[in-house]
């Protein structure tokens, strides 16, 4: 049996390792990167000498995919914790705490986002119970929308959009309630009534659990591992161009005859390669808008003074460049002994592509004043590098759950054919890497009962 996994991002890595512990030695299995290296949006370099992460630096430590693959590897001592420090809102020329008790920056009471909004939306949000609310089971709209008409546009940009902003590098008006924040839509199909009500009912139990974990020495540990484990013939460089139905399975170019593939792609990518063998998936996968982010790291004086917190968001509509500040050195215990203390600008918004245009140089400068600007402290950095990440965090738009429903069902009929990746069921790697452990059941299922 020979398998194509065309994706080297974490999905299809993930694919291919959990394709050769259901088939064992008896497939060949390769995987088709169009890029130079392996691992996508998850990227880690050496700064000052040590590891640091350039994309995805945590994952959400509660879902079980990631600690599980760890210790399946035999890695399971590289999982780290954040220290548990909370971090800062930057709105209205101020820092902030980041509200408490909210679900994706949605208060479920006024008191959650006193002094980040003003005295007429506390009243607003207090008073909101009280009004009929309108929602109709099954529908999806955009969380700013919602949230706007309910408890007003403070709370939209100051506290849901830096929280949205950092998962899809998107706005809450461009991002559907149903999909990013299922529970919400679950309590309101319930008959919630009020968005108060809702966002209480949807608000998971607290729990000392850490929310998020980590990986000590970057992604790239993971990765060489998935790699390894996985005995994958890579192939990087190296585009997939077209893809055909043959009598006995699947052409794939510029590889060749394969008996089944995992497409585990980005939305565009994927579309282009369904046109020929499936239109109206092409259509729906093409359907899917990207957004562009970038990184700036910095390697700063080990005693420049930074806030005692995990990062600084900022609200939408700030006169600043960057969008996020992840103050790695003190949300990582495991980077706090190092001998630089280092600090991640964050840029890139949906529909706004004009910071992304600037040269390196500028994106750096930028990460410096804004830095600056809220901490109240002169930056002067040691080290710094810049990753780009064109194309890389998919849009969850109103309707964006029937969308990928309706694409599954068009590709039924083809199940020598599966799909993984970030814009089927979420952004994170827990979500990406049980996106590709499905599309390798799919395939296995295939293969096994056809033989």
């Amino acid at each position: 049996m020979r398998v194509a996994v065309v994706g080297g991002g974490i999905s299809g890595l993930v694919a291919a390792y959990r394709l050769r512990g259901a088939l064992g030695e008896r497939v060949e299995l390769v995987l088709v990167e169009g890029g130079e290296r392996v691992g996508g949006i998850l990227r880690t370099v050496d700064i000052a000498g040590e590891p640091v992460d350039l994309g995805a630096e945590a994952f959400v430590g509660r879902r079980p995919e990631i600690p599980a693959l760890m210790r399946e590897l035999g890695i399971a001592e590289q999982l780290v914790h954040p220290a548990g420090k909370r971090p800062l809102i930057w709105s209205g020329g101020a820092a902030h705490p980041l509200p408490e008790r909210t679900l994706m920056g949605i208060p479920a009471a006024a008191e959650a986002v006193a002094g980040l909004v003003d005295a007429e939306t506390m009243g607003r949000i207090a008073a909101e119970p009280e009004w009929p609310l309108r929602w109709e089971r099954g529908a999806d709209v955009a969380v700013g929308a919602l949230v706007a008409e309910r408890f007003g546009a403070q709370v939209v940009r100051r506290s849901v959009d830096p929280l949205l902003g950092g998962v899809y590098a998107g706005t809450a008006d461009t991002i559907g309630v149903r999909a990013a924040l299922p529970t919400l839509a679950a309590a309101l199909d319930d008959g919630a009534a009020s968005l108060t009500e809702a966002v209480r009912k949807a608000l998971p139990p607290q729990s000392d659990t850490p929310v998020f974990g980590g990986i000590r020495d970057g992604y790239r540990v993971l990765l060489d591992a998935l790699r390894a484990a996985a005995q994958v013939r890579v192939e990087t460089d190296t585009a997939a161009t077209r893809l055909t139905r043959t009598g006995a399975g699947w052409q794939l170019d510029p590889i060749g005859p394969v008996d089944a593939v995992v497409l585990a792609t980005p939305a565009p990518v994927t579309a282009a390669l369904l046109r020929e063998v499936a239109p109206s998936a092409a259509d729906l996968a093409g359907g899917i808008e990207l957004a562009s982010s970038a990184v700036v790291a910095l390697a700063l004086p080990r005693d420049t003074p930074l806030p005692d917190n995990s990062g600084i968001l900022v609200a939408t509509g700030e006169p600043l460049r960057a969008k996020a500040f992840t103050l790695s050195s003190r949300k990582w215990p495991h980077l706090a002994d190092r001998d630089v203390a280092l600090v991640r600008a964050s840029f890139g918004r949906f529909g706004d592509p004009v910071p992304l245009s600037w040269p390196d140089t500028e994106l750096v400068a930028a990460a410096v004043d804004d830095l600056t600007a809220v901490t109240g402290v002169p930056i002067r950095p040691l080290a710094t590098v810049v990753q780009r990440w064109p194309g890389g965090l998919p849009q969850y738009a109103p309707g964006h759950s029937e969308r990928i429903a309706a694409l599954r069902d068009t590709l039924a009929d083809r199940p020598g054919l599966a799909l993984a990746g970030a814009y089927l069921d979420g952004v994170g790697v827990p979500a990406c890497a049980a996106s590709g452990t499905a599309a390798a059941a799919r395939i296995a299922a295939h293969l096994v009962g056809g033989r």
